[in-house]
C-alpha cells in the first residue's frame, strides 16, 4: 500500500484562528512540543500534505496533494487512538468522532480543498475522549498541556537522553535532552509536567523552569529565565523574564524582562524590553477576544487570557498589552498606555493612535529580520502578506484613529 498519505485539511472554522493562520495552513499551527504536521509524521511516518489556501502551495513546507489520501481535519490532534483509527481507515471509509466526521478516505480532495470530500455511509466511529481540537485562538494555550504531554511520550518513545550537567537542580524524572544542547546551573522541576529540551537548544544559567516545557531545536532561555508550564518555545526563539503558559510558533523572540501569561505568539514576532500583557481582569471577569469572522469579541470561557500575536508583529519597550488583546500580522505597537484589545493587521501605533504600517515598509522589515537568521523572504511570502494586507484594508480603516 505505500507510505500513508494524509491531507491536513483546513475546514470551515479557519477564519476563528485568524490572524495565525493568515500566514500559514491550519495544519502548521504549534501545540505541545510540534506542530499539527508534525504530530502526524512522527507517530505515522505519514507523508503529510495540506489543503489550504493556493498562495501557501507555493512554500515547499507546504506541498498540496489531489489523489488518493485520508482527508483529515486539521485542527483535530492525533491521539494513538485517532492516529490509529487514520491508519486503518480504508479507501471510502469515514471515520467520525465525537458525532461529527473528522477524516475521509477518498480518491481526490473536495471541489474546495480547504473541506473535507464528500462523506460517505461507511463510518468507522472512534472514541476518545482526550483528543483535542483546535478551533478558537486561545485552544493553543488552553490544551497546551495534555498535547505536551502526548507529544513528549511520541518523541522521546525508546531513547535515551543526554546527560544534563552536574550543575543543574533536576526534580522529577521526566526531562529529555536531545543532543547538542546545554543546560547551565538552572533549576528543572518535571514533576508538573515533562521538559523536553530539542537539539542545539540552550538553557542559560539561573533559569527556572516548572514543567512542562517543550523548548524547540536552536531555542535559548536567556539567564535566570522564569518558566511556568505548559509552555512552549518554538525552535529558534530567544526567551527571558517570565513566561506562563504561553506558545511561541517560531523564531520569535521575548528576549528581556517582562510578563507573557495565557499568551500565543506567530512566527517572527519581538516583545520589547519590559513589556507585559495582563492575562486577568481585576474584576475577574470572563475574558472576550476578537474574533475576525464575527467582527467583534466572543466570549472564551476563560479567566485568563493575555495576547495573541500575528507573524511579523514587533512591540517596543515598555508596552502594556491588556486582557485578551489580538495583533493582527505585521503591526508595530509602541507608546505609553494600552493599545486597544484588537489591532488590526498592519497596524503601526498604540494607545495615541494606530495607522497603516504601509506593505512596502513591512516586507522590508521582514526581509532584514529574517536575514539575521540567514534566511530569505521569497516571492511567495511576499505574495502572503500582500494578500493579507489586501484582505485587512476594510478593518484599518474602521480603527484607524485621527
Amino acid at each position: 500500500m505505500g507510505v500513508l498519505k494524509i491531507v491536513l485539511v483546513d475546514g470551515a472554522e479557519r477564519a476563528s484562528l485568524l490572524p495565525l493562520v493568515a500566514t500559514r495552513p491550519v495544519g502548521d499551527l504549534r501545540i505541545g512540543i510540534g506542530t499539527l504536521a508534525e504530530k502526524w509524521r512522527k507517530r505515522l511516518g505519514a507523508d503529510v500534505y495540506f489543503g489550504t489556501e493556493s498562495l501557501f502551495h507555493a512554500l515547499p513546507a507546504y506541498p498540496a496533494w489531489d489523489g488518493p489520501a485520508v482527508y483529515w481535519e486539521a485542527g483535530v490532534c492525533p491521539t494513538d487512538a485517532l492516529a490509529a483509527a487514520a491508519a486503518n481507515l480504508r479507501p471510502g471509509q469515514t471515520l467520525v468522532w465525537q458525532d461529527r466526521a473528522v477524516a475521509v478516505f477518498a480518491d481526490r480532495a473536495a471541489s474546495d480543498p480547504r473541506l473535507l470530500p464528500e462523506r460517505t455511509a461507511d463510518r468507522v466511529v472512534v472514541s476518545d475522549d482526550s483528543a483535542v481540537r483546535i478551533t478558537r485562538l486561545w485552544h493553543l494555550f488552553q490544551h497546551n498541556g495534555p498535547e505536551l504531554e502526548r507529544d513528549f511520550a511520541v518523541w522521546t518513545a525508546g531513547r535515551t537522553s543526554a546527560p544534563v550537567h552536574p550543575s543543574n537542580t533536576v526534580l522529577g524524572d521526566r526531562l529529555f535532552v536531545e543532543p547538542g544542547a546545554t543546560v547551565w546551573a538552572s533549576t528543572l522541576n518535571s514533576t508538573t509536567g515533562p521538559i523536553y529540551i530539542g537539539a542545539d537548544a540552550e538553557v542559560m544559567e539561573g533559569c527556572l523552569v516548572r514543567g512542562g516545557l517543550a523548548l524547540g531545536d536552536h531555542a535559548v532561555l536567556k539567564l535566570g529565565a522564569k518558566i511556568y508550564g505548559p509552555t512552549t518555545v518554538g525552535p529558534d526563539c530567544r526567551v527571558g523574564g517570565e513566561v506562563n503558559n504561553s506558545v511561541l510558533w517560531g523564531h520569535s523572540n521575548k528576549g528581556h524582562d517582562g510578563f507573557l501569561g495565557n499568551a500565543v505568539l506567530g512566527e517572527w514576532c519581538n516583545i520589547g524590553a519590559d513589556s507585559n500583557n495582563s492575562n486577568l481582569k481585576n474584576n475577574y471577569e470572563e475574558i472576550k477576544l476578537w474574533s475576525y469572522p464575527r467582527g467583534g469579541f466572543e466570549r472564551t470561557g476563560l479567566q485568563f487570557c493575555g495576547l495573541v500575536m500575528g507573524d511579523h508583529s514587533k512591540c517596543g519597550i515598555n508596552t502594556m498589552f491588556n486582557t485578551g488583546t489580538v495583533v493582527g500580522v505585521s503591526c508595530n505597537v509602541f507608546g505609553a498606555g494600552f493599545p486597544r484589545n484588537f489591532l488590526p493587521d498592519f497596524s503601526w501605533g498604540g494607545a495615541h493612535g494606530l495607522s497603516e504600517y504601509t506593505l512596502e515598509k513591512a516586507v522590508a522589515t521582514a526581509e532584514r529580520v529574517m536575514d539575521r537568521r540567514s534566511l530569505a523572504l521569497t516571492p511567495a511570502h511576499r505574495a502572503i502578506l500582500s494578500e493579507v494586507h489586501a484582505k485587512t484594508a476594510d478593518l484599518r480603516r474602521g480603527t484607524t484613529l485621527a
